[in-house]
């Protein structure tokens, strides 16, 4: 587990509608981060492979040929948790089931810290707006991030040290939000994206400049009537031991307060129910 930056998408479409997007999507990051970066994925068995040139083939054609592939491209070394693209796709008859779930696709990459402070922020800002006008996206979201393996044992309770007192770091179990978010919208980041319907909910463009005014923040429009908000020129974790509760960012979870998306089933975090709508809450409350 480390503090990163984690860049991801949900898309409310079936996978088969969007397997070309994706791909797109993924060539770009790896353009981004460098041939070296990217060097396993993970086998259906749970072993690790290495990415050899026919090893790439498969993945390619496991994004465009299957109804709802499950990837999990890693680092070249372990340990490192530096660099990753996972995707989640879900068919077009994905089921509902009796609690009517909304299932979407999500993909998500990671960076490190590195990466930020050797490229600068408005490097990571252009490549999420070229993933974002590949993608048929409903929401997305870039900031920092826990990045790491949540289900490992102990690491849970590591993180809740952290989470509650640096509040800009996301935390997010992406497979099994990806099952019920919807076109619901998971939070305020250093970049959020909005695209239908949660863009017309909140009235459009104009309304959201009206709303946000704090020093830093812009709100643009995107092709496929989308926009991005960006909460000033660098991503921040703030510190509330240090009264640093990121202003910003508080200000727009009250204007996205009524399409904020709430987490039903407590154990994908492994926090009980009240700490994690307290978690959920930490910009509202």
């Amino acid at each position: 587990m480390r503090e990163g930056l984690s860049l991801v998408f949900f898309m409310d479409h079936p996978h088969q509608e969007i397997a070309q997007a994706v791909v797109a999507a993924m060539e770009a990051y790896l353009q981004a981060v460098g041939p070296n970066a990217i060097g396993r994925y993970a086998s259906e068995d749970g072993e690790w492979i290495d990415l050899t040139e026919q090893e790439w083939s498969f993945v390619r054609a496991k994004l465009l040929e299957r109804k709802a592939p499950l990837l999990l491209l890693h680092d070249s070394e372990d340990g490192r948790y530096q660099y990753r693209f996972e995707y989640f796709g879900k068919p077009h008859d994905a089921t509902l089931g009796p609690e009517k779930r909304h299932p979407v696709c999500a993909m998500r990459c990671w960076l490190p810290t590195e990466y930020l402070e050797q490229h600068g922020p408005a490097e990571v800002r252009e490549l999420a707006l070229k993933l974002a006008n590949l993608l048929p996206f409903c929401s997305g979201h870039v900031g920092l991030a826990f990045n790491g393996e949540l289900d490992v044992a102990g690491m849970v309770a590591e993180v809740r040290k952290g989470c509650f007192r640096y509040p800009g770091l996301d935390l997010l179990p992406l497979e099994h939000v990806s099952w019920e978010l919807g076109t619901r919208v998971r939070g305020p980041s250093w970049l959020t994206f909005l695209g239908q319907p949660a863009l017309a909910g909140l009235g459009g463009v104009s309304a959201l400049r009206e709303q946000l005014r704090a020093p830093g923040t812009t709100v643009d429009a995107l092709p496929g009537d989308s926009a991005i908000i960006t909460l000033g020129s660098w991503p921040e974790a703030g510190d509330t031991l240090h009264d640093n509760t990121l202003p910003a960012y508080r200000e727009l979870a009250r204007v996205l307060e009524p399409w904020l998306f709430h987490e039903k089933h407590p154990y994908s975090l492994g926090l009980p129910a009240d700490e994690l709508l307290r978690w959920e809450r930490r910009f509202l409350d």
